[in-house]
């Protein structure tokens, strides 16, 4: 069972205080973050104390942005997660992002939570505040994605939504068909940093709680080493079945096949071969498999009422797992517990890498509601996206059966290479135990010594090439160590791409949607490792003409 959506807890914490000298305001780094002496390390880097205040008392309009600046480059370094601090800073050129725009975004909520009221120096959190929106506004607007409505959404999904009315849901979403992604759920009105998207009732939820209500509940309980997320299948298989079931109306409005990556054919596996997704697919599949054939027919054949088996054939059992990948999320509720659950309604919010809604895995105590509140502002007739998570392309093709939109920066192809135990970038970014690479079109950096290249991938390398060599100096022998780096990474990926084949060969006049999504992704793939390959050539053009030049400098002496 996979935890289809990350529950999004603050990494940090926040107040606002008073004192004599007046107002400020802490972000503080939570102790409880596995990243935290890393990320306190970067802090330290740049500047910051473990709790350093930003005064707010008597704020000019001219130092709104000069304190703003300071908290949220505070706050993007407390958000960032292993990727970002391997990779560092992003390409700033393109949108102004420096992590990422989840990063950014996640930065600028966080500064918001903090800008309440706070007798005294109201005035002054409020023009804060007030440039926070601004900001956030801008950067929605650079992030925005276009959406066209194929058709209205059919009769399934409208009574479901109007079941959910009924036990209390409030929404400000339309559901609709769009055009690339099934359906999504689009803004009903312009809705702004704050307002509440979705409200739904903890009663209409779908949890472990059913499963151990039913009469299946005592069965399972006899069966060895069996997940709640395993009965969950289970509970979900009959349940789809059952015309008198309190939420028919749900398992009606479900696709008869979720098309993902679990559901791809021959043809589809074949166009994948030597891609990263291959190998993830097929332990997957074959781990379901495993699964499924442990428990049936023997069930069926112990129980026959419970576990029909027109109901519990490897076909539906796959279609329960995939329903569940795709649609769960983790939520804590009220009592504190956390659970894996379907979201009736909330199942038709899309993934974006930039998304709306960030914050949306806790259920309020005091409504006994789920809500889902935007971070960024959606206006009317838009797509409403929120985040899966961190996940890579090949996770999402694998579960969920899309590629994103947007460049991924969680598109990583990890290394069989380990890091020294000292291992650490100048920009004090790592510490960290394996290498990776992705797209150089992200990196901020594609000058000498870099190249748009992870430069804790090229510090190992050049340490292991010539270890005990000053590295990132214009001498002969760094710089002839630095070609060497650059041919081995060349060569490295090189063969990588070499194994994905000529492109043009690639059945891209196939109808299939399996076999399309295949090509796809095995297209981005190639544009990663294309772009790795360019760096290395246009890099050692560089070193080159260092080299030559030292040499030259040489002779002359």
């Amino acid at each position: 069972m996979e935890d289809s959506i990350e529950d999004h807890k603050p990494s940090t914490s926040s107040n606002v205080g008073k004192i004599n000298d007046g107002c400020f305001l802490v972000l503080k780094l939570s102790e409880d973050d596995p990243l935290s002496e890393k990320k306190m390390k970067l802090l330290r880097d740049k500047g910051f104390g473990p709790s350093d205040r930003v005064y707010l008392h008597d704020i000019s309009a001219p130092d709104v942005n000069a304190k703003l600046d300071a908290l949220l480059e505070r706050a993007r370094i407390i958000h960032l997660n292993d990727v970002e601090l391997y990779f560092g800073p992003m390409n700033v050129d393109t949108k102004g992002e420096l992590f990422g725009p989840c990063n950014d975004l996640k930065g600028a909520a966080q500064v918001d939570i903090c800008s309440e009221e706070n007798k005294g120096y109201i005035d002054s959190l409020k023009s804060l505040r007030d440039e926070i929106v601004k900001r956030i506004h801008n950067f929605g607007e650079k992030n925005t994605l276009k959406t066209k409505m194929v058709k209205e959404a059919s009769d399934s999904e409208n009574h479901l939504v109007q079941w959910a009315e009924n036990s209390g849901l409030k929404s400000k979403l339309q559901i609709a068909y769009v055009e690339g992604a099934g359906r999504g759920a689009l803004a009903a009105e312009d809705l702004g940093v704050g307002d509440i998207a979705l409200e739904i009732p903890v009663s209409v939820i779908i949890s472990e709680d059913l499963v151990y209500e039913s009469d299946m509940a005592q069965i399972l309980e006899k069966i060895d080493g069996i997940s709640t997320e395993t009965k969950l299948l289970l509970w979900s298989m009959r349940e789809r079945h059952n015309i008198d079931s309190n939420y028919k109306l749900y398992f009606d409005s479900l696709p008869e096949q979720f098309n993902t990556g679990l559901s791809f054919g021959l043809e589809a596996l074949m166009a994948l071969d030597e891609t990263l997704v291959s190998d993830e697919l097929f332990q997957a599949k074959e781990h379901l498999r495993s699964e499924y054939d442990e428990l049936f027919p023997a069930l069926s054949i112990s129980y026959p009422d419970s576990f029909s088996p027109e109901y519990y054939t490897w076909e539906q059992y796959l279609w329960a797992c995939e329903l569940w990948y795709s649609n769960s999320m983790k939520i804590v509720f009220p009592d504190g517990k956390l659970k894996t659950c379907l979201i009736p309604v909330a199942g038709f919010l899309n993934h974006s890498v930039c998304p709306h809604i960030l914050h949306y895995g806790r259920a309020d105590a005091e409504t006994n509601t789920l809500k889902f509140p935007l971070s960024r502002p959606c206006k009317k007739g838009e797509q409403c996206y929120l985040s899966y998570g961190n996940l890579s392309s090949a996770h999402l093709l694998t579960f969920y059966g899309f590629l994103p939109q947007e460049p991924n920066p969680f598109d990583i192809i990890p290394l069989d290479i380990e890091a020294a135990p000292d291992c650490s970038s100048e920009e004090g970014y790592l510490d960290t135990a394996t290498h990776m690479v992705r797209g150089t079109w992200f990196s901020a950096n594609q000058d000498m010594f870099h190249y748009g290249l992870p430069l804790p991938l090229l510090e190992h390398l050049r340490s292991a090439t010539n270890p005990g060599l000053k590295t990132m100096t214009l001498l002969q022998e760094n710089l002839e160590n630095e070609v060497t780096v650059l041919d081995n990474i060349h060569a490295i990926f090189g063969n990588m791409l070499d194994k994905l084949g000529d492109s043009n060969m690639d059945d891209r006049k196939n109808e299939k949607w399996d076999v399309k999504l295949a090509i796809k992704y095995k297209d981005l793939q190639r544009s990663i490792l294309s772009s790795i390959l360019t760096a290395c050539y246009t890099g050692r053009v560089m070193v080159l003409d260092a080299l030559e030049k030292c040499l030259a400098e040489d002779v002359r002496g």
